[in-house]
């Protein structure tokens, strides 16, 4: 009768389980870290060490995050954890921006027009809707498992914040940096309020592009040198704004450019010659002749026009913005509605500003007939008189790409406007040389951000709204101009300080301003304050300001920014520039930015196209560390695909790595790391060579990780994980695991091997899987060396620093090569049923010249290496196995002997003992030292 030798072998032994059942799992670790107190233990124990400070950008706390949020904020998790186990103390202070139009809007929604009451109300109710969503939010940031000071967050609308954002607005001002003026701006007719440039949106607009004849009625001379009938002769202008042109005021040419008239249909028309033909066809004309003379553009400056509408003159003027790229090099000029013709009719002092329609987007009374029409209609009935009276040459119907608002996604207006600016011309220099001394990361941010810089001229840091900052000036009543300097800002910030911003409202500017304040101006005594409240871009810019520099954990300038690519005109800018103005250099030190997330082909999520996919909804099938999977495995400064079949491959691979750590796990039930530790030089060499591959993998995941390619570190681990692990090193060691005693020298180095790769493996992941790398560490052995407490109370493994000699490094190489293109033989043989198990098989390997001496050197090891019972090495040629090592032939046949019931390999002595008739003699010497 067969004996059962079952119980004489080390089988695997865990409670870590192989599903990992994450969705209904992680909460409950969650809930344990957040009793933990995880991440002040974290930031604690760390105390002493460099200071590392991640800045984090604030999200909009007006809707739930989506997974470009989600994407942002795992990556700061995965450096500020990965830097916190590397030598600093890295806190994280997550922050959110608070005020604006979309809060205000949708408080007003909310509570309906007719209550909305006094600013103070709406006020409240926008605090109470941010505040809301905010919770919102950070519950969703922690269900990603990202860890940060979630107790004392960042709030742009808290009072010390705004007193903050009052103390710096106050330098740039005394500075001489802050003006109102009136300028075109960007202006939101369905929000009512000015616009920042990195509060518009670029989206295909269909129109209609028309060609307008103005009537000239003084010549210079040089049109009729050219062979021009005054009294019809016209300059052809161009346009897709035809709302726009009651503001006409002027047509400029581009002074260096050819001119000519082209006499047709009895009229004859000025235009660039180079834009003639494109001209004649869109109005349909092909009989026309074209002057043979032409004159420079500055030729024609002060010749005189008729507006053909509105009484007025539209003189001649030049200005190198003027193009040929369209139209007729006869540009339509209206400085009330953009800023190149406002600053081009700054060189003409006598030419009106006119801004003949409202914030609601409808003319007034200057556009004469048109008054009352809102800007579409305008455009028909505009049109339609041009028409009517022989003024409007040509009509197309065009599609081109025109600015929105980023929030209502309304067209918006070119609209002079009084607001309050930010002159950036005056430190722009500062700028770009503080742009220089940054890391960008990736490299390309670096010109992509100075050339912003160096486009821009003004910043409009004013809003018509009520949910914001207020702009702290005082207007003096005596002498009407306005008035800033240290005591009026003292006296705002203290006061901001003490009541938050409300009080702007709930106090007139004598209880604001200090007892006896008097008017650098005229002496004044008597105030009135500003209505505007500032751009929330200047609310986040200062957030370096009001954050970094107030709070003792942290430090000014920050370590790295980390936001997506279109924050080069918005967050990174503006922080940028309320740096320089108020400290002369840069809030950060590095700079890195992220893509978008895109769907599976490429294409931005829409609802319209319905391949979106909400955060929540992944982390309900798959859990929140597959998501954090996808976010690593992503090369993220370019665009980032997500689909349900990438998740699903990622889930595979997370199903690998898990399944890994469970193996080894299962295999160091009762090993003590401070006690069964077997020394390296006493170590068989295959566990040897198993440590330089986890050393190898130290180097390259440290290095990625500390260059923020996160990607690098995911293959890294992945590839370890399968090729190194489970398809080569803990498969050839299961017999040694299972087979020899338990306590034996044999078993005691695999297991030495397989803790020192788990403790490393499990660490190198901390960082991306948040929860499964804490499961791990918690079933790990008890040891002397690491904390318990969690795996983020532990440092980065180092390599071990071994020296490999350059021979054994080669002799592994071509080993594993064997082994692999062996396996791939193996199953050749299996599927063409020549073996069954492979230690039902002998193997023999036929090789010549150098082959055939590395093969044979390693004869004794390859049964092991190949889990075959049997390998004979034969000098010669076989056949042809094709595979990375060359020369190399296989053939398999019934091992010798008989199968070992307990360790299932043949043997020839298996039946040579008595008394264990079923056990090879290596078993049975086993089972005697037991």
């Amino acid at each position: 009768m067969s004996q059962d030798y079952n119980g004489t072998l080390n089988l695997p032994k865990t409670e870590f389980s192989m599903r990992a059942a994450l969705p209904q799992r992680e909460p409950e670790m969650l809930k344990a870290m957040e009793e933990q107190r995880l991440y002040y233990k974290m930031v604690e124990r760390n105390a002493g060490k460099p200071l590392y400070v991640l800045h984090d950008g604030p999200p909009y706390a007006n809707g739930d995050i989506h997974l470009g949020t989600a994407l942002n904020k795992v990556l700061k998790d995965i450096i500020v954890k990965y830097k916190n186990m590397s030598g600093f103390q890295a806190p994280y202070v997550p922050g959110w921006d608070t005020h604006g139009l979309p809060i205000e809007l949708k408080a007003m929604k909310k509570i309906g027009a007719q209550n909305i009451g006094s600013p103070v109300d709406l006020r409240r109710h926008c605090r109470e809707f941010a505040l809301t969503y905010m919770e919102n939010q950070k519950a969703q940031f922690k269900r990603l498992g990202v860890l940060g000071d979630f107790e004392n967050p960042y709030l742009t609308l808290k009072p010390e914040f705004e007193a903050k954002q009052i103390e710096v607005f106050g330098e740039m001002a005394k500075k001489g940096y802050i003006y109102k003026g009136l300028k075109p701006v960007y202006w939101c007719p369905e929000c009512k309020t000015a616009l920042a440039e990195a509060e518009i949106e670029y989206a295909e607009d269909p129109c209609y592009s028309i060609y307008v004849k103005f009537s000239v009625t003084k010549d210079n001379g040089k049109l009729a040198s050219l062979g021009a009938d005054l009294s019809k002769t016209y300059f052809v202008i161009w346009t897709t704004t035809t709302w726009t042109l009651p503001g006409n005021v002027a047509i400029c040419l581009g002074p260096d450019y050819e001119y000519c008239v082209v006499k047709a249909k009895g009229e004859c028309y000025v235009m660039a010659k180079e834009l003639v033909p494109a001209a004649m066809k869109a109005a349909k004309i092909e009989e026309y002749e074209i002057s043979e003379e032409t004159v420079l553009g500055k030729e024609l400056e002060h010749i005189v026009t008729k507006h053909p509408f509105i009484n007025r003159n539209s003189p001649i003027i030049v200005g190198a913005h003027v193009t040929l790229e369209s139209g007729t090099g006869c540009v339509h000029t209206a400085p009330g509605h953009g800023v190149e013709d406002f600053e081009v009719c700054r060189n003409y002092p006598d030419l009106p500003i006119v801004v003949p329609v409202d914030s609601l987007g409808v003319l007034t009374k200057e556009a004469g007939e048109f008054a009352g029409l809102a800007t579409d209609e305008a455009n028909k009935k505009i049109a339609a008189k041009l028409e009517e009276t022989g003024h409007l040459f040509a009509i197309e119907k065009i599609i081109h790409q025109y600015p929105h608002c980023w929030r209502c996604k309304s067209p918006i207006l070119f609209r002079a406007t009084e607001q309050w600016f930010c002159s950036v011309d005056g430190f722009k220099e500062d700028a770009v040389k503080a742009v220089k001394s940054v890391e960008w990361i990736p490299a390309w941010g670096e010109d992509r951000i100075e050339s912003m810089v160096r486009d821009r001229s003004d910043w409009c840091i004013s809003r018509q709204r009520t949910w914001g900052v207020p702009i702290p000036i005082f207007y003096c009543a005596d002498c009407g101009k306005y008035v800033v300097n240290d005591e009026s800002i003292k006296a705002v910030s203290a006061l901001f300080a003490k009541e938050g911003s409300d009080a702007w409202y709930k106090r007139d500017a004598m209880e604001i301003l200090p007892s006896g304040f008097t008017c650098p101006h005229c002496g004044g005594k008597k105030f009135t304050k500003e209505n505007d409240i500032m751009d929330v871009w200047f609310d986040s810019g200062v957030s370096h300001a009001a954050v970094l520099n107030v709070r003792e954990n942290l430090r000014w300038p920050a370590d790295l920014y980390l936001e997506g690519a279109d924050q080069y005109r918005g967050w990174f800018q503006s922080s940028l520039l309320t740096s320089v103005a108020w400290k002369g250099v840069a809030p950060y030190k590095a700079v890195c930015t992220h893509g978008w997330v895109v769907d599976g082909e490429g294409r931005k999520m829409s609802k319209s196209l319905g391949n979106g996919i909400a955060p929540e909804d992944i982390i309900k099938e798959y859990g929140a560390d597959v998501l954090r999977l996808w976010v690593a495995s992503s090369d993220y400064h370019a665009d980032i695909r997500i689909s349900k079949d990438i998740l699903k491959q990622l889930s595979e691979v997370y199903r690998k790595v898990r399944n890994t750590a469970r193996y080894i796990l299962g295999n160091i039930y009762d090993f003590n790391p401070d006690t069964d530790a077997v020394a390296y030089d006493e170590l068989p060499e295959l566990d040897r060579w198993a440590l330089m591959r986890l050393d190898d993998l130290i180097t390259k995941v440290t290095e990625a990780y500390d260059r923020l390619e996160f990607h690098i570190v995911y293959h890294a681990l992945h590839n370890f994980c399968v090729v190194d692990m489970s398809n080569f090193y803990l498969d050839v060691i299961k017999d040694r695991l299972y087979v020899e005693a338990a306590g034996s020298k044999a078993r005691r180095s695999a297991q030495t091997a397989m803790h020192l790769i788990l403790s490393a493996l499990t660490r190198l992941l901390a960082p991306i899987l948040a929860f499964t790398a804490d499961e791990i560490w918690s079933f790990m052995p008890e040891s002397k060396a690491y904390n318990k407490g969690s795996v983020l109370f532990n440092d980065m493994p180092k390599p071990l620093k071994q020296s490999y000699d350059p021979a054994f490094v080669q002799k592994w190489e071509k080993i594993s090569l064997l082994h692999d293109d062996v396996k791939k033989e193996l199953e050749n043989l299996r599927t063409e049923k020549i073996i069954g198990k492979s230690l039902d098989a002998k193997l023999t390997l036929y090789a010549e010249g150098e082959a055939y001496e590395f093969v044979k050197s390693v004869e004794g090891m390859l049964p092991d290496i190949f889990i075959v019972s049997q390998v004979e090495v034969v000098n010669g040629k076989g056949g042809d196995m094709k595979g990375e090592f060359e020369g190399i032939a296989v053939s398999a046949s019934k091992a010798d002997g008989t199968a070992c019931v307990r360790c299932l390999a043949h043997s020839t002595t298996v039946g040579s003992d008595a008394q264990h008739p079923e056990l090879c003699s290596r078993c049975r010497h086993i089972i005697e030292e037991l």
